[in-house]
Parts: structure tokens; sequence; C-alpha cells
């Protein structure tokens, strides 16, 4: 079964083609870029996808070797997300599957995420799930994604990238602040292993929870005050990430979980993969990363997570296909596992 999905939950639009081994055939992806010195637009980044998509579509099946007519089912995330973009995917989506005859599911996209690391053959692990937009800890439990601890303001993808515009950085600004970071430890380490000491900035775990706000606004005054960029960087790089993994820590306490799985763009960051993996080496836990292109958003995960709901007999009508800007994790019955 040849599976097209559709991603365009943000700043990225994305269309992969799964095949029903779960082989990914194609993955392409075509990124809005604000203006230097602004977030995104949620509108103009609507209008790079529409433009953006047909081409991409084209350009998945001719990298998949396939056409239009091998296509046997339609995947598109419905949330959660920007509602301009998610409703840019959907229609696209909609179209395609009409045009088609063939069936179309809406699919979450924080689910997505998770459910691509199983192609590594993670059996049931707890996901460190660190993007713009969002910043959980989940597991499965009792049929459905549970959350164990999430943001409670902004995501963590978000704060760097909002550092990332005070400090005059290229957006997204996460391998900057990663490459800055690496920069200041190599050159202000003791050159016997031990690292640089640390700015003293917020520590934002609120028991299971996250929160990086005042994270943010503490590097901003630093700044302010010519703090070395590099510094910043390094120590808010160091602080935000031994955060996350101390609740991801101790959800895999309390849920006997044996598997660290990394997910969401944040997750491309060699920093946040080593420490994961000094978390795994102490606590006897496999980590698993994805490949970049498959922890960014992607078109990939997408026709993935649509072939194993279409698989356990999931099924959507065209009216239900409406987008769902906040559709969390646990709203999903998972009936596939």
């Amino acid at each position: 079964m040849l599976v097209l999905g559709i991603e365009s939950t943000a700043h990225t639009v994305g269309v992969g083609l799964v095949d029903g081994t779960g082989k990914v055939l194609a993955n392409e992806r075509a990124t809005y870029r604000p203006p230097s010195g602004s977030g995104i637009h949620p509108r103009e980044a609507a209008s790079h996808h529409s433009v953006a998509l047909p081409g991409l579509i084209d350009r998945a099946l001719e990298a998949g070797g396939m056409t239009h007519r091998d296509v046997e089912l339609v995947a598109f995330a419905r949330g959660p997300g920007l509602g301009p973009c998610l409703r840019t995917g959907a229609t696209t989506a909609r179209a395609l599957a009409l045009t088609l005859g063939v069936p179309l599911l809406g699919v979450n996209h924080c689910v997505a995420h998770l459910e691509v690391g199983r192609l590594l053959g993670a059996r049931d692990p707890l996901m460190l799930y660190l993007s713009g937009g969002n910043t959980q800890i989940i597991g499965l439990a009792a049929g459905r994604y549970r959350i164990f601890g999430e943001t409670q303001d902004i995501g963590i993808g978000n704060m760097l990238d909002k550092f990332g515009r005070l400090a005059g950085l290229d957006f997204p600004a996460g391998p900057a602040i990663e490459a800055l970071a690496g920069k200041w430890s190599d050159r202000q380490g003791d050159g016997g292993g031990s690292p640089p000491p640390l700015m003293e900035l917020p520590y934002g775990v609120q028991g299971m929870d996250l929160a990086f706000s005042g994270l943010l606004t503490a590097a901003k005054t630093h700044l302010e005050r010519d703090r070395p960029v590099e510094e910043l960087c390094y120590s808010l790089q160091e602080t935000a990430f031994a955060a996350v993994l101390e609740v991801a820590e101790r959800a895999l306490a309390h849920t006997s979980k044996t598997e660290l799985l990394l997910g969401g763009g944040v997750a491309c960051n060699g920093r946040l993969r080593e420490m994961a993996e000094i978390l795994g080496r102490e606590r006897g836990v496999k980590v698993l990363v994805p490949p970049p292109s498959l922890c960014v958003d992607n078109g990939a995960m997408m026709a993935w997570l649509g072939l194993l709901m279409h698989r356990a007999g999931v099924s959507h009508e065209l009216e239900e296909s409406r987008i769902d800007q906040n559709f969390r994790t646990d709203q999903v019955e998972v009936s596939w596992h």
C-alpha cells in the first residue's frame, strides 16, 4: 500500500511517501523563513505552503518512482498547529483524495512524531518531544499516549528561536545556538574534559512540568548587559536541556519504561543527544533518535501514522477532516497497538 502524507502545522510544509512495509520512499520539504528579526506569520506561512505543495507532491512521487495513480491513502496533519497552515494542508489533502478516489485520514502531529520512532525498532518508549510549539514527555498507557509532563508556557524550540532573534541569529536559531555553545565550551573548558561554568539562569522545572519564559527573560537581560553571546548560548542550552531530561528521567522511573525516544526539531541538537545518552547509560535505558529528516516536521511521519491507523480500521468521512489547532496528544484513541 502506498500512502502519501502531508505536513503543514507550522513553518515547514512536507510531503512524504511510505509503502506498506514502512519504508520511506520520499520525504520532501520546504520551509517558510520569516523576514529577519520577526517570528512566523501564520498567513504568510500558509501562503508559502499553498504555493509549495503542488511541486512537493510532484517531487515526492518522482523521488519514490510513483505516479498519482499509485497512491492508495492520503494522510494529513489535523493539528495541533497554526490554523492557516493546517487549513492549507487539509484542503490540499481533501482535494487530492477526492480526485484520486482514495481514503483520507487526518492524524495528530505529535503522535506522528512518536510513531515514526517505531520505525527504529522502539517497542514501548517514553518520548521526549521537543519542537518549536511543543515540549512534552509522552508514553503509552491504557490505550492512549499520556502526557507525563509538558511546558506550561512556551515550547523549548520557540524559546530558542526568540532568543535567537534577540541575538541577531538566523531563523531557525537552534543550529546557530548549538554551534556558538560548542565554541564557548571548546574555548573556555579547562582542557581536561571539565566543562566551563554555567551562568546563573532560572531552572524551569515545576514538578513534572516545565517553563521556559523565565529562562528567556533572564537570557535577554544578560544579553542587554553585553555578556558574550557564545556564553549565553552555552548556558541557555545546558540549562534548558538539563531541565527536560530531569523530567524525562523522573517519568522513566515512574513508568518503568526502558526506552527513551527523542523527537521534534530540537532533537536534532547534538548536545541534547549526548546528554540523553549519558542519562541512558546511567539508568540502563536505550536511547533512540530518528535521523534529522524524521525529527523535523515532515510528511513521511504523517504517511506512516496514516498507514497504522488505516490498518487498525480507522476511517474518516470528509466532514470529519476538520482541523483542530488544539488537538492534544492524549485525545487520540490508540487502537493500532
